[in-house]
């Protein structure tokens, strides 16, 4: 069987070819339909990944304080969101949050599918962070409490800023799986990349062409974020360290 990557260019209602492969006049090749999914996959990925962060830093946070109350806290809600599937995290926030929680319902499920995705995301984040700031030494916390400045003062000049610089690789490796996580969104209909791949499938039967198409979207994505983030580390490295930008 030969490649028809025409498949495309065509009109996903009456299956000709559309000059230019874009559509017009009203008419939608599955080029329309693969580029507009692949703005919801970066999208959901996007704010996904900003929840993850805010919500894991916090978090990770939580699990350094000197109160064992916090710790605890913090502890439970890792354990909660890390060891649930991410895609029974997804089913709940959908069929379960809503009933239970009545405001809810009226979050299109774009936001629904972006808080299980941050908040799953956000556990492993704040183990990440937690591991950034003990690795840290004490005489750090020691020494930004002996200025006189305030316990959350003492994080936000002294640890964090170092806490993150250690953790970028991690998190890299984080924001990259989140794009590819977000492939779980086709679960409750949000027409992402992996939406798009079944349902041209279904529609055209060139799986081939489809599902390279995808994966090629998937890659392109991750790889850009790795890249992104290979720059934001470089630029973030304490001045005459291995690496660091000159």
């Amino acid at each position: 069987m030969g490649w028809d990557w025409q498949v495309f260019c065509k009109d996903n209602l009456e299956q000709t070819v559309v000059a230019g492969c874009l559509g017009s006049g009203g008419a939608v090749t599955y080029l329309d339909m693969f580029l507009g999914a692949w703005k919801w996959t970066l999208a959901v990925s996007a704010a996904g990944l900003l929840v993850a962060l805010v919500v894991g830093t916090v978090i990770g946070i939580l699990r350094t304080l000197p109160g064992r109350g916090w710790r605890y806290a913090g502890e439970a809600w890792t354990e909660l969101f890390r060891n649930v599937p991410l895609l029974v995290q997804i089913f709940l926030w959908y069929f379960v949050v809503p009933v239970l929680i009545p405001p809810m319902a009226a979050l299109p499920p774009f936001w629904l599918v972006v808080m299980g995705l941050g908040f799953f995301t956000s556990a492993r984040v704040a183990e990440q962070v937690k591991a950034g700031i003990e690795s840290l030494p004490s005489g750090q916390r020691n020494a930004g409490l002996a200025l006189g400045m305030s316990l959350s003062q003492t994080y936000r000049y002294v640890l964090l800023p170092m806490a993150f610089r250690i953790v970028i690789p991690p998190l890299t490796s984080e924001s990259m799986n989140i794009v590819k996580n977000s492939s779980v969104a086709f679960a409750v209909s949000i027409s992402e990349l992996t939406q798009f791949a079944m349902q041209a499938q279904e529609e055209t039967s060139r799986g081939i062409e489809v599902y390279l198409a995808v994966t090629g979207g998937y890659f392109v994505s991750a790889f850009v974020v790795a890249r992104c983030a290979t720059l934001l580390e470089r630029w973030l490295r304490v001045p005459g360290t291995l690496g660091a930008k000159r």
